[in-house]
């Protein structure tokens, strides 16, 4: 029975860290994940900032570029007829040379549209330009006003560029054009240079890519970082068919501005509308790739419209959305280690109360065993004690009856009284002994008698209602109990002088339970109040004794449903009472 306790309470242990592991494995994680969450919005804060200074920073070189070609086209009027009948294209050949320009075309004004007229590339000629929109419009303000008022692109005086975009008549190329008209000539003047020969050491060094590159490397949780295009994402712009019958799409309306969008999913175009719309952060926990990650999509706003990001309608946007996709491995492998400690400390645990409950209940075992051994050898004794007892008085009965009879002859009358009202005594004080129900509980009154005689302890004994005790309890049991509070009123009253020596135990039998108490002398009361004098261990004697006695008696009395009390009687008294249940 106290096995399975302990057993019980191993295990209930062991579910109580179980438990508790369990809520601190998942406490963690979400910290992980919350601590993830703070990180990528520091870092997307940090990347937000060096896109936006690298991209302003790309706008203010471009516009150094536009500046550039304004120059280029006021030095090629210098160097050519105003009349565009009277320019030839090797002459433009050699200003491009000259000007270090990729080409230099001039666009000449006719009835319903704009063309390309001269150029230094062959392949320029010819072009009409009404399809080319906002361009086509900037041509006419050029042509009607000298300025352009167009929203877009860059104006100077008499000047205006738009962004690096595809070329109509080479779409392999990426271009940058600058067109200018003072009123002096009767054409448009449109240098251009390359991609190539301007932007992309900028962008390599300094750009937008190379921010996103070198943030990747310096975070191995984050996979993958885009600027997306809210308004053209995820298709793009609509493919325009050129004069040459090629397909173009315009850079400026590229869905992915920057970075890269390889961790995609069916959610993503409502996710970035949402960021996008609401102009709140987005996230998302998923699997994407057969990886499981965070993906973050993050609205940011443009303070200054530009050229180089559009919508559909070739409207500058005021809005891109940043998306940063976080590796969640970094967290699986936190909370993997911090599984497995939880695994070793609750095997470790476990491990260590079952070699604790079986170094306790072997000792457990072994103590009980000794003590069991040793209240045997006192029942045999006190046993053979009592029958020694009988027997003893068997043996004087032939030398009583002579007493009597020679008292009797010689008429001492007084002697007589005295002599048989002795023995009368003793053969009932026996007698009471031997009427008790249960020869253990007999045998032990009659050894206490004879260690309290020698004890110069004066030991009374009141018994009623006991010739016939019918329990269920062991009679070991009842002598360990009984036993037990008699040797503990014995060692109590053993600290005072003889004439304070007393103790007396009460029996008897009740309806429905057998009642037995102990009750000596006690002094210092105040030292029993509120002690757990009934917990093992506990004594109030000095460190010889194990303070088991008590304990032993609770637990002997829990097992048969009984119930023991102490009672303090003034002045100075103490009385334990046990009750057993029939």
């Amino acid at each position: 029975m106290r096995r399975n306790v302990w057993l019980l309470a191993i295990v209930l242990v062991a579910a109580l860290l179980g438990v508790n592991n369990t809520i601190y494995y998942f406490t963690t994680k979400k910290t992980l994940e919350d601590r993830l969450r703070h990180e990528l919005q520091s870092v997307a804060k940090q990347i937000e900032i060096s896109i936006e200074l690298s991209r302003n920073g790309a706008e203010k070189y471009q516009e150094q570029i536009g500046r550039e070609l304004r120059a280029a086209s006021i030095a090629t009027q210098f160097a050519l007829n105003p009349d565009i009948e009277k320019v030839t294209n090797p002459q433009l050949v050699e200003l491009r040379e000259k000007l270090d320009m990729v080409d230099i075309t001039l666009l000449k004004r006719t009835e319903d549209n704009i063309v390309l007229y001269k150029s230094s590339d062959p392949k320029e000629l010819g072009y009409k330009t009404s399809s080319w929109k906002p361009w086509y419009q900037a041509f006419n303000q050029l042509f009607d006003e000298k300025n352009v008022t167009v929203k877009w692109g860059q104006s100077l005086t008499n000047f205006w560029t738009g962004p690096f975009e595809f070329a109509s008549t080479d779409t392999s190329k990426i271009n940058k054009w600058g067109y200018y008209y003072d009123g002096a000539t009767n054409y448009i003047i449109d240098p251009y240079i390359s991609y190539e020969s301007r932007q992309r050491a900028y962008d390599e060094v300094t750009g937008v890519n190379r921010v996103i590159s070198q943030t990747l490397k310096s975070n191995h949780s984050l996979l993958e970082i885009a600027v997306i295009n809210p308004n053209t994402f995820p298709v793009g712009s609509q493919t325009t068919i050129t004069d040459n019958g090629d397909k173009l799409k315009h850079i400026t309306q590229e869905p992915i501005i920057n970075g890269s969008n390889m961790y995609k999913q069916d959610d993503d175009k409502a996710n970035v509308k949402l960021a996008n719309e609401s102009n709140q952060d987005v996230w998302i926990n998923t699997t994407i790739n057969g990886k499981h990650v965070f993906k973050l999509f993050i609205p940011v706003s443009v303070e200054n419209k530009v050229a180089s990001m559009v919508d559909e309608n070739g409207n500058p946007i005021n809005r891109y959305v940043l998306t940063l996709v976080a590796d969640y491995q970094t967290i699986q492998d936190t909370m993997d280690k911090q599984f497995y400690n939880i695994v070793i400390i609750v095997a470790f645990v476990t491990l260590l109360s079952f070699i604790i409950v079986y170094l306790t209940m072997t000792g457990y075992r072994k103590s009980r065993d000794k003590l069991v051994g040793n209240a045997q050898e006192t029942y045999v004794e006190e046993i053979n004690q009592l029958f020694h007892s009988i027997r003893a008085q068997r043996h004087d009965f032939m030398n009583h009856v002579q007493t009597i009879h020679s008292l009797a002859e010689l008429g001492k009358l007084d002697g007589l009284k005295a002599y048989t009202a002795e023995l009368t005594g003793e053969i009932r004080e026996m007698n009471d002994i031997i009427n008790i129900g249960n020869p253990a509980i007999a045998a032990l009154i009659r050894s206490k008698i004879s260690q309290a005689e020698s004890m110069k302890i004066q030991f009374e004994t009141r018994f009623s209602d006991i010739n016939q005790l019918a329990l269920g309890v062991k009679s070991l049991d009842l002598t360990r109990m009984l036993g037990n509070l008699i040797d503990n009123a014995f060692d109590e009253v053993m600290n005072y002088p003889e004439d304070k020596r007393k103790v007396t135990v009460t029996i008897g039998q009740h309806s429905g339970f057998l009642e037995f108490s102990v009750n000596n002398m006690c002094s210092d009361l105040k030292a029993l109040e509120g002690k757990p004098l009934f917990e093992s261990g506990y004594s109030t004697k000095d460190a010889k004794h194990s303070g088991l006695g008590l304990a032993i008696v609770k637990s002997l009395v829990d097992r048969y449903k009984g119930i023991i009390r102490m009672t303090l009687d003034e002045p100075d008294s103490v009385t334990f009472v046990i009750k057993i249940p029939h």
